[in-house]
């Protein structure tokens, strides 16, 4: 089954097109989680905050989990070949990728960037899907990963915050540890800053977002500023752990609604 759609210029736009960004999009999320809980598996038992998750906890086996990444790492791998015949490039960049999704896990023992390669993973995800049916460098993807990468890298600095003490007493690489609350929240609002100006620059590589897809990003930059006003730390105050949850957990989600809302809006009506 073919479609024509506009988001790639009236390029053929298969089912199994769709089909194989949803499993690799599921199947490569699954992989790095189950992953990240494998390598952390030491630090979380030593974190009141993560000491109850599965795998500390004894709620699930070390070697269920395995078996659970291995399963998800081979389905990711296979969900490439729906690009097949005429894409290749999904192929071969599949076990690169999943080790740089990997790598992700160890970064917060050797680096403070470890948020940077956190949003840079997320990255890959428009990246690649673009890829996938449209092989061919253009702006607009790639402006839509930097702004991923610099909204991901914002909110994993917010929500690292939690772990502030801990981080320090363990000696690993969070900017919140190594830096400091206040630190963390102004960098993370100048990541943000950084990622709605990406977000709104996007019409200007690909011409048919209007104004709907700018009252979505408007809309996106009020929440943002939003969820800075709710988790930032009170003078005088400790850090409220509830608030910051509710900014990384409920604002972000409407953001990522919103944008994707706006988007698929503008490409229907053109």
């Amino acid at each position: 089954m073919a479609l024509k759609l506009n988001l790639i210029g009236g390029k053929t736009f298969r089912f199994s097109d769709i089909l194989g960004i949803l499993l690799c999009m599921v199947f490569a999320r699954s992989a790095a989680m189950g992953f990240n809980r494998i390598a952390d598996r030491k630090i979380d038992a030593e974190n009141p905050r993560t000491a109850r998750r599965h795998l500390p906890a004894g709620l699930v086996s070390l070697n269920g989990v395995s078996f659970f990444v291995t399963i998800c790492s081979a389905g990711f791998i296979a969900s490439t070949l729906l690009f097949l015949p005429h894409n290749t490039l999904p192929l071969y960049a599949a076990v690169p990728v999943l080790l740089f999704l990997f790598a992700y896990s160890y970064t917060k023992r050797w680096t403070a960037a470890a948020h940077f390669w956190l949003g840079a993973s997320l990255m890959l995800a428009p990246i690649a899907a673009w890829a996938a049916v449209r092989p061919v460098c253009e702006l607009a993807p790639l402006l839509l990963g930097v702004a991923v990468l610099f909204w991901t890298a914002g909110f994993d600095l917010i929500y690292a915050a939690q772990d502030t003490d801990f981080d320090k007493q363990q000696n690993l690489f969070s900017v919140p540890g190594r830096y400091g609350i206040t630190a963390a929240f102004r960098l993370s609002a100048l990541c943000h800053g950084i990622a709605v100006l990406c977000f709104a620059v996007i019409p200007y590589a690909y011409k048919p977002f209007g104004w709907i897809y700018a009252a979505g990003i408007a809309a996106a930059a009020v929440l943002l500023i939003t969820e800075h006003l709710i988790a930032a730390p009170k003078k005088g105050k400790p850090l409220d752990l509830d608030r910051i949850n509710t900014a990384f957990f409920h604002l972000n989600a409407c953001i990522s609604l919103v944008v994707f809302a706006a988007g698929a809006a503008e490409l229907l009506l053109h």
